[in-house]
């Protein structure tokens, strides 16, 4: 039982660091955008957003090393994954940055 234990702890921190980077790049993606740009996509505020990628790196940060619970990181995780789902799309198409797909019947 030691080898699947030890594959299971090396499975998770791959996991938790993957997650991490996830947030990181969630939280970069919301620093860089403007502020105007969240309300007139129809968001919340820029500094909403970034205060909760904030607190999402921070327990992804912790939920890494396994101090905290598994719940918490996985609620990190559902905000990055809200951000980088519906909220990033939104900014990139309001302020130009999405370019547009184009199929062979017309955009996408």
């Amino acid at each position: 039982m030691g080898t699947i234990g030890s594959a299971q702890g090396w499975v998770l921190l791959v996991l938790g660091v993957a997650a991490l980077v996830m947030e990181i790049y969630a939280l970069v993606d919301a620093v860089t955008h403007r502020t105007d740009a969240y309300p007139a996509a129809g968001k919340r505020t820029k500094n909403f957003w970034v205060i909760l990628l904030v607190v999402a790196v921070a327990l992804g940060f912790v939920s890494v090393f396994n101090v905290i619970g598994g719940f918490v990181g996985l609620l990190a995780v559902v905000a990055a994954g809200v951000y980088l789902a519906d909220v990033r799309p939104a900014l990139r198409q309001v302020t130009g940055k999405g370019g547009q797909r184009q199929g062979p019947y017309g955009p996408w």
